[in-house]
């Protein structure tokens, strides 16, 4: 596939999920997954909003069970009462078909569907099942996500791949044909979901795998074949440090080409660790593409021996926790404030210059060098800090900066 260039987006059509637009051209949507059990709807509605209030645009919830499907309902209205009006996305595999049907309170509250093909009925009642997920979507105005996954791909597709393949004078690898049937599994199944009834519009397709490469092919491919919104991420990424590189080199890689329209990370947690993790690193992926901006960006160098380490350290910390928790009262005062830049560096060498090109920047003082720290705003020197508060009076030029910048919503301009 040619690559349309950095910052030009591959054309899709748009997709609403509850006024939440999916591809055509608007911004690239954040979405995430609850881990809880769906049938506890407290504790599932509670987690959807924090997933919300962290940022994430959809959420989507396991709908397994009959216990889960009965809970839908209930959990969108605690989500609501919380105060979030984040679309809820149910996600279907081996039974959606027979949850649906017979618990419609549940398909009219979820806001979307997802279905993986692979998973959606065995053997020849395949296509019947997943046409009947397509006829309740259709009967309740929801767009679905036709959702491909290798580690539970369609194997009649992959068999009827791997036998053509077979009688190919040249074959090719098995990785390539697995690649080729991820893409043909999901577009035959749009094109079923269409011949059912669902509108063009209404169809949003992913081919998840867990191997960067891997991604990056089946989505240049998938990308030649249609015009549906793409929702990217790998799946299964991985814990920490693995995970959040794995999923930011993929994503990075097939966003810079214009590919993608939803993202998600899909990074297992530590026990007992914040699941907002995996929102907090896709609005990151975006904004360090310049693709979206979410909050304040703090630069700051990483130190060497001419620093004094602790002390930077500490202050790049402060100013960057600072701006995180101002963020919820900046949001809604401060139209605008996420495109502040702020820059917090160690030393002469690079400090005044970085600062410069930061909205607000400290040069603070390397080891050795004489214990003063200039201010830049807007490119020009603005003050000398000097003594024991500097962090405190950083932090009051950051508000003052903020007040004049970002005029408060209704002050006059």
């Amino acid at each position: 596939m040619e690559s349309p260039g950095f910052g030009a987006r591959r054309r899709s059509v748009a997709v609403s999920v509850e006024g939440v637009i999916v591809g055509g051209g608007h911004p690239i949507v954040v979405q995430s997954m609850t881990n809880t059990d769906t049938a506890d709807a407290d504790a599932t509605a509670l987690q959807v909003a924090r997933l919300a209030h962290a940022g994430s645009e959809l959420v989507r919830i396991t709908v397994n069970t009959e216990a889960a499907a009965a809970a839908v309902p209930e959990i969108v209205r605690k989500v609501r009462g919380l105060g979030a009006a984040v679309p809820i996305v149910g996600d279907f595999h081996y039974n959606g078909h027979k949850l649906l049907s017979d618990y419609p309170e549940a398909a009219r509250a979820l806001a979307k569907y997802r279905i993986n093909p692979g998973n959606v009925g065995p053997g020849r009642h395949h296509d019947d099942h997943f046409s009947a997920i397509v006829r309740v979507a259709i009967e309740n105005g929801k767009p679905v996500r036709i959702g491909v996954n290798w580690g539970s791909l369609d194997q009649a597709v992959l068999a009827e791949l791997m036998d053509a393949n077979g009688r190919r004078a040249e074959p090719r690898d098995a990785r390539d044909v697995m690649i080729e049937a991820m893409v043909e599994s999901a577009i035959r199944s749009a094109e079923l979901a269409e011949a059912t009834g669902l509108a063009h519009d209404r169809i949003v397709l992913s081919a998840k795998v867990s191997g960067v490469r891997d991604l990056i092919d089946v989505y240049r491919r998938l990308a030649a074949r249609c015009d549906y919104p793409l929702h990217l991420g790998l799946t299964e990424a991985g814990m920490g440090m693995k995970g959040i590189v794995a999923s930011s080199a993929g994503l990075s890689l097939l966003l810079a080409e214009g590919i993608g329209d939803t993202i998600r990370v899909s990074i297992t947690p530590e026990p007992g660790g914040d699941r907002t993790e995996e929102v907090a690193v896709a609005q990151q992926v975006l904004q360090s593409l310049g693709i979206r901006s979410f909050m304040p960006q703090v630069s700051s160098c990483p130190g060497c021996g001419r620093t004094t380490s602790v002390y930077f350290q500490e202050l790049a910390r402060d100013v960057q926790t600072y701006l995180r928790d101002q963020m919820p009262l900046w949001r809604e005062r401060h139209p605008g404030v996420e495109e502040l830049r702020v820059a917090v560096m160690g030393c002469v060498v690079n400090g005044p210059g970085e600062s410069k090109h930061a909205d607000v920047g400290i040069s603070l003082p390397g080891t050795f060098e004489d214990p003063v720290a200039p201010v830049f705003i807007d490119g020009a020197l603005d003050r000398t800090l000097r003594g024991d508060h500097i962090a405190e009076e950083f932090k009051a030029i950051l508000d003052s900066y903020v007040e004049r910048r970002f005029p408060a919503v209704g002050a006059a301009r």
